[in-house]
C-alpha cells in the first residue's frame, strides 16, 4: 500500500492552530480517508491518503476522492 500526500503544513504554526488537522478533517467530511503524519526530516505535518494497488481500485471501480484522482494523474 502506498501513500499520497495531499498537502504539507509547516510544524511551526501559531500556538493553538491545527491547520493540518483541519484540512484532514475537511477531506474526511468529503469521504476521503485522510490522516495527518509528521515528517521529522522536513519538520512538517503531511495530510496523507493510503492508496490501494491499482488492480484493487479498478476492481472496485473508483478512486478515493476527487483530489486523490487529480494527484494520481500528475
Amino acid at each position: 500500500m502506498s501513500r499520497t500526500v495531499l498537502e504539507r503544513f509547516p510544524a511551526g504554526g501559531p500556538r493553538g492552530s491545527w491547520p493540518a488537522e483541519e484540512f484532514a478533517g475537511a477531506r474526511r467530511d468529503e469521504g476521503v480517508p485522510a490522516r495527518v503524519v509528521m515528517d521529522l526530516e522536513s519538520d512538517a505535518f503531511l495530510v496523507v491518503v493510503e492508496q490501494r494497488p491499482p488492480e484493487r481500485r479498478k476492481a472496485e471501480g473508483r478512486l478515493v476522492g476527487q483530489r486523490t484522482a487529480e494527484l494520481a494523474r500528475e
